[in-house]
């Protein structure tokens, strides 16, 4: 059985500490080889725009620009569809690689067979 694990993070730089834990927890499962797919939604919508992960900061944590091209290059990322609308990102927005999706497809992510979801 494959392993999956389905990421959905809700913060951005109003709660850096979870952001920054969501997107370890990603990079490190794409280097650690598990099947990753890491959802944008709330304030971290944002960090599907090109250049918008460079704009956070947080004291001895690992850079977010890396962490995301990480997930970007072993994983899935995904920009929720009404976090996007709400933000008016469209898919000509979004960094390369960045799908927009909704909660449908998140379910059905997160109730595979082998997988595991988590919730920042």
């Amino acid at each position: 059985m494959a392993k999956k694990l389905v990421i959905k993070v809700t913060a951005g730089t109003d709660a850096p500490e979870r952001c920054s834990q969501a997107f370890t927890v990603a990079a490190v499962a794409v280097a650690s080889g598990v099947e990753v797919s890491l959802w944008l939604t709330g304030e971290s919508a944002w960090f599907a725009l090109p250049g918008r992960a460079a704009e956070f900061e947080l004291p001895h944590a690992a850079p977010l620009p890396e962490l995301l091209e990480s997930v970007l290059a072993g994983g899935l990322v995904t920009l929720c569809t009404q976090c996007a609308a709400r933000r008016e990102i469209t898919e000509k927005d979004v960094i390369e690689g960045v799908r927009i999706a909704g909660a449908q497809v998140f379910v059905s992510e997160a109730v595979a067979d082998g997988a595991q979801a988590l919730v920042y």
